[in-house]
C-alpha cells in the first residue's frame, strides 16, 4: 500500500527549473529520507507535496496522497488537508511559533480550525498530544509562552501542532539541526516512536546522513532537482552506486590533519571564573534571586593550540565565551590573554578584546547586506590605532580563505554559505588576532562545505600558526579539528583532555551521555549484503 506517490513531479519559477522527473513513494508506517546539499531541491519537493508552491511556480506530474493529487486540487481542499492528513514540522520551531499565543492555543488551533472539537475538547487533545511529544502538563502547562522553552522543547511543540490530528503523512524538515546531540537524540526518538505508534508516513528531510541511517527505512539522495539515487537505507550506503552519493558519505566521515601543535606556552587562562545573573523574586517581597550560568571555570588555551568546548544547550557555553571576548562582566575569578587581563577594574580591557575576534554559527546574519565584502572585512579595523593599507591587507585575507581579491567588490548574497564562511573567518583573520573564538561555525553548512571548510582551518593553522576555541554540538566535527577538549555541564567544566582521549576513554559519565547519544554513520561497505543481486531503483 501506498500513502504518498510522487511521479514525474518537475517544478519551474519564473521558467528556471527546480525539480525535474521527481519521482518517489512512501507507504504507511515507513520513514523516507531526503537528503543532498542545499538547492538539492529537497525542501522545494516537500513544499510541492503541501500544496506550498511559492509564487510563480508551474508544476507537472502526479503527487497523488491516497486518491486525491495535490496538484490539482483547489486551494480550500488542500487547507482542509493540511493538519488533517498531511502535518509539517519545520527547520527553526522559534519562526514557526506565535510568540504572543501560549504553546495549548497553538496546539489547540489545528483542532479548532478544522472543527473537530470545542474549545474545551481541543484544549484536552492539546494536552495530550503535548505530553506525547513529552511535555507533560504538570511540568510544561499549557499556559507557558515559546520563550519560556529551550529549543528542544520548541520543536517538540512544534511537533506536537503537526501531530494534533493525526495525520497520514507528516514531512519534518531539518528538525534536528540546531539541536545538541541529546536534545537530537530525544527528537529522532520521538518522531520514530509517533511513526510506528500512529502508523504514519514519515518525510525526512536532512543532509545528515549518521541521522539518516539511524532512523530511515529508505533513503532519496538528491543533486540539483533530480533524485540521482534512492533504495533501502542499507542498500543505498553499502553500494553507492551514483559517484554523488559517495561523495556525501565521504564528507560526512571527513577527518582533516591539523599540523603538529608547538611547545605549550599559555595565551588564554581562566582561573576560577564565575558568571551570575540576577532571577525575578517567586514571591511578594521577597529578595531577587541569583542564576548561576558559569561556576568556577579554570582552564588554559595555549598559543597555537586548537581547543574545542562541547556541552548541551543551556550548559554555559555561550555565557563563557562572551565572558572571554569581554562581553559579559563577570562575578568572580580571572580571564587573562598573554598574561594581560580581558578585564580591568570591572569593565573590558580594550587592548586585550581587539586581539580577539570571533566567526559565528551564520555568517549571513552576521553581515550587513548592504555592504560590499571590502568592507565586511575591514570591520575589525576601528579596534586598530594604526590599521594597515585597506587594499593590501583585504586582498591578503582573501587569499589566505582561498577566495579572489576580485571579490571584494561583491555583495554577500553574490555567495554560497561556505563562500559566505571563508568571508566571516576572513574577517576575523584580518587583524592578526591572537585567538579565534569559532561558535559553531560549521554546523550550518553542508556536508561536503563543512568538509572545506574544515580544511580551510587546517591550512590556516599551518600558515598562520592559529590558536583557536572550537564551540560546537557536532562531536563529530570537534573529534576532527581539536587538540584538547572541555566538556560543560551546568555551568561548571566536567572534564577536559586530549581530545582522542576524551572521546575514545571518557572520565565522566556526562561525556559518556554525550558520545552515546550523537549519530555515527557505519561503515556499511564492511557489511555483507544479504541479497547482492537486488537492484536500486533509480541508481
Amino acid at each position: 500500500m501506498t500513502l504518498l506517490s510522487v511521479q514525474g513531479l518537475n517544478v519551474a519559477i519564473h521558467g528556471t527549473p527546480i525539480l525535474r522527473g521527481v519521482t518517489l513513494d512512501i507507504a504507511p508506517g515507513q520513514i523516507v529520507a531526503l537528503t543532498g546539499e542545499s538547492g538539492s531541491g529537497k525542501s522545494m519537493t516537500a513544499l510541492a507535496v503541501m500544496g506550498l508552491l511559492p509564487q510563480g511556480a508551474v508544476a507537472t506530474g502526479r503527487v497523488m496522497l491516497g486518491d486525491a493529487d495535490i496538484l490539482t486540487t483547489p486551494e480550500p481542499a488542500l487547507c482542509a488537508m493540511r493538519g488533517r492528513d498531511m502535518g509539517m514540522v519545520f527547520q527553526e520551531p522559534m519562526t514557526a511559533l506565535n510568540p504572543v499565543q501560549c504553546i495549548g492555543d497553538q496546539v489547540a488551533e489545528t483542532i479548532l480550525v478544522h472543527g473537530k472539537g470545542s474549545r474545551a475538547e481541543a484544549r484536552a487533545a492539546a494536552q495530550d498530544m503535548l505530553a506525547r511529544a513529552g511535555l507533560p502538563p504538570d511540568r510544561f502547562p499549557l499556559t507557558r509562552y515559546p520563550h519560556e522553552l529551550s529549543g528542544g522543547q520548541r520543536q517538540r511543540v512544534v511537533i506536537a501542532m503537526a501531530i494534533a490530528l493525526r495525520p497520514h503523512l507528516l514531512i519534518a524538515d531539518e528538525p534536528t539541526t540546531a539541536l545538541d546531540v541529546t536534545t537530537q537524540a530525544q527528537i529522532l526518538d520521538l518522531l520514530k516512536g509517533l511513526v510506528a505508534d500512529f502508523g504514519m508516513g514519515l518525510m525526512l528531510i536532512t543532509h545528515d546522513l549518521a541521522v539518516v541511517a539511524g532512523i530511515a527505512d529508505r533513503i532519496v539522495v538528491m543533486r540539483k532537482g533530480e533524485v540521482v539515487e534512492q533504495g533501502a537505507t542499507g542498500d543505498v550506503l553499502r553500494h553507492m552506486r551514483h559517484p554523488y552519493t559517495r561523495m556525501l558519505f565521504d564528507a560526512s566521515r571527513h577527518r582533516v590533519s591539523l599540523p603538529p601543535r608547538p611547545a605549550p606556552v599559555p595565551l588564554l587562562e581562566l582561573r576560577n571564573v564565575v558568571r551570575d545573573y540576577r532571577v525575578p523574586a517567586k514571591r511578594l517581597f521577597a529578595s531577587a534571586g541569583r542564576f548561576r550560568a558559569v561556576d568556577g571555570v579554570s582552564f588554559t588555551l595555549h598559543r597555537g593550540e586548537r581547543l574545542g568546548l562541547v556541552g548541551e544547550s543551556g550548559c554555559g557555553k555561550s555565557t563563557l565565551t562572551r565572558a572571554i571576548l569581554g562581553l559579559e562582566p563577570v562575578q568572580g575569578g580571572e580571564i587573562t590573554l598573554d598574561g594581560a587581563p580581558v578585564f580591568s577594574g570591572g569593565r573590558p580591557n580594550l587592548d586585550v578584546r581587539r586581539r580577539m575576534q570571533v566567526v559565528f554559527q551564520d555568517p549571513f546574519g552576521s553581515f550587513n547586506p548592504r555592504h560590499r565584502v571590502a568592507r565586511l572585512i575591514t570591520e575589525p579595523f576601528h579596534l586598530l590605532d594604526n590599521p594597515p593599507d585597506r587594499d593590501t591587507s583585504v586582498a591578503e585575507a582573501l587569499r589566505a580563505v582561498g577566495l579572489s581579491p576580485g571579490d571584494a567588490d561583491k555583495y554577500p548574497h553574490q555567495f554560497s554559505g561556505g563562500q559566505r564562511q571563508r568571508i566571516a573567518i576572513a574577517r576575523a583573520l584580518i587583524i592578526k588576532p591572537d585567538l579565534i573564538v569559532l561558535d559553531e561555525a560549521v554546523s550550518a553548512l553542508d556536508v561536503s562545505v563543512r568538509a572545506q571548510v574544515l580544511d580551510l582551518l587546517a591550512d590556516l593553522c599551518r600558515s598562520h600558526g592559529l590558536s583557536y576555541l572550537f564551540i560546537s554540538h557536532d562531536l563529530s566535527v570537534v573529534r576532527s579539528v581539536t587538540d584538547r577538549v572541555l566538556v560543560m555541564r551546568a555551568g561548571k567544566i566536567v572534564e577536559q583532555g586530549e581530545t582522542e582521549t576524551v572521546f575514545t576513554a571518557p572520565s565522566h559519565a556526562y561525556t559518556r551521555t554525550l558520545i552515546d547519544a550523537a549519530p555515527v554513520l557505519p561503515d556499511w561497505q564492511d557489511t555483507p549484503d544479504p541479497d547482492p543481486d537486488r537492484s536500486l531503483a533509480n541508481a
